[in-house]
């Protein structure tokens, strides 16, 4: 049963399009959101690639490997996974809180609390890892804290993803949807780069990166105090928010025929491919023997396909194709790049191949991995918001997020784990590719609860 405590229109209008703003405001709001995306993960994209083998480091300083065993120790994996995970976690519980409250006071003030947090906490991050490892428990620590942190402070992104849906109409969704794909694209792609340039000029202060990345994030901050636009529009008085966390929320939405099918599979496409994601940093380090300097420049190249894809490959297709054919062509794609990833690991396991042929082989199969995920996120995102009731956008985008984040939790812990179960590494990579494969037959489910949804709204 839908909580009587913000339910704002009768459930005849339970998917109900969303009352466009004037178009002015809007076109605003997107051009801010879409700035605020993109400087807030050129932070994101400094910190990735560096977090696992800093980690790693600390980690070792506590779990050495036991005398006589080959191999590295196998509970510094699951801490490792943790420490990723930890992110996600905080994601979990306050992207549905941050998305009801934004449906009670308003979207401007949750991004801008948001970049504050980030602000604080990738400056923490940045204390942390210039510290010895002599204080290997401080630096763990520290950095448990400052990625807690992060994720509270990122677990807004259900909100920009709000604004997107205030602004645009249901047919333009998932054009919307892929704007923000392509801010992260640009933030994934340029983050690396100045990560790099960091440790070029300082090449003895880690922390540079976690400060770098603050920077950013209170340049984002600035220019949403003073350009960001509120599209929020309440065609009466909002109702009172009575409860911060509200499980029977998530409860309504995976109640619902036209909704529960979409978040599953998008839990579980995020889960299959959050088993390999965090695992790239040491594939690099360990498959192709790159530095830390090196290793950003690969995650650039992730970055430049995932804006490519979505900023411009996508944008061309929307048209052509649905949503549901967009996540079956995502799922497909994605799980043949992670294949061809366990290939890879496979290859420099065995040392029967060259560093050349590696390399190649990696950006292949990262390139299918990125569009297959570039193709599948905006469109379960778009299906949801479409077929969501309007007043609550924030919200039920935000259960979804929570859906992801549970995904990114798991997936971390499971991914690393099963990366230094074995000499190999193969393990994270086929079983992310068989989860993938698994979801194809929810498609045609998806498919045909659309004429529901359609119904819902007449």
């Amino acid at each position: 049963m839908p909580d009587p405590s913000i339910q704002t229109q009768p459930t005849s209008a339970a998917i109900a399009p969303p009352s466009t703003p004037p178009s002015r405001s809007g076109k605003s709001a997107l051009m801010i959101v879409f700035l605020v995306v993109f400087i807030d993960l050129l932070g994101f994209g400094i910190v990735l690639p560096l977090l696992p083998r800093y980690g790693d480091y600390y980690v070792k300083e506590l779990l050495p490997s036991p005398a006589g065993v080959e191999g590295e120790s196998r509970a510094a994996g699951a801490v490792l996974g943790l420490l990723m995970a930890s992110f996600s976690a905080m994601q979990l519980f306050f992207a549905p809180i941050w998305g009801r409250i934004s449906d009670r006071i308003g979207r401007r003030p949750i991004l801008l609390i948001g970049l504050v947090g980030s602000v604080l906490f990738y400056t923490l991050f940045g204390y942390a890892s210039d510290l010895p490892a002599e204080a290997a428990v401080l630096a763990l620590t520290l950095l448990f804290v400052s990625r807690i942190g992060a994720g509270v402070a990122g677990a807004t992104i259900a909100t920009a993803q709000a604004v997107i849906a205030d602004c645009t109409t249901p047919e333009r969704r998932k054009h919307g949807m892929a704007l923000i794909g392509a801010a992260f694209g640009i933030g994934f792609t340029f983050g690396p780069l100045v990560g790099f340039a960091s440790l070029y000029w300082f090449p003895e202060h880690h922390g540079v990166i976690g400060y770098s990345a603050a920077g950013l994030s209170l340049t984002a901050l600035i220019l949403g105090i003073v350009l960001l636009p509120e599209t929020r529009h309440f065609e009466e008085a909002p109702p009172l928010l009575r409860r911060w966390l509200d499980w029977r929320a998530t409860r309504d939405v995976l109640s619902q025929p036209a909704l529960a099918p979409v978040v599953l599979v998008f839990f579980l496409a995020t889960f299959g491919f959050g088993s390999f994601e965090p695992t790239l940093a040491l594939l690099i380090k360990d498959a192709l023997a790159l530095d830390e300097r090196n290793s950003f420049l690969v995650f650039a190249y992730v970055g430049l396909v995932l804006v490519m894809t979505q900023g411009f490959l996508y944008r061309r297709l929307a048209n052509r194709l649905s949503e549901v054919a967009f996540m079956a062509l995502g799922l497909l794609f994605m799980a043949l790049g992670l294949l061809l990833l366990g290939g890879v690991t496979w290859l420099a396991s065995q040392k029967s191949a060259e560093w050349g042929t590696l390399l190649a082989l990696m950006l292949v199969s990262m390139t299918l991995a990125v569009v297959g995920f570039a193709f599948l996120t905006p469109s379960a995102q778009a299906l949801i918001s479409r077929r969501s009731d309007a007043a609550k956008q924030g919200e039920i985008l935000g259960v979804n997020q929570s859906a992801a984040s549970l995904a990114r939790i798991l997936g971390p812990v499971f991914g690393l784990s099963l990366y230094k179960l074995t000499p190999s590494h193969l393990l994270p990579y086929v079983f992310g590719a068989a989860l993938l494969a698994l979801m194809l037959p929810l498609l045609p489910r998806i498919r045909r609860a659309e004429p529901s949804a359609h119904a819902l709204a007449e």
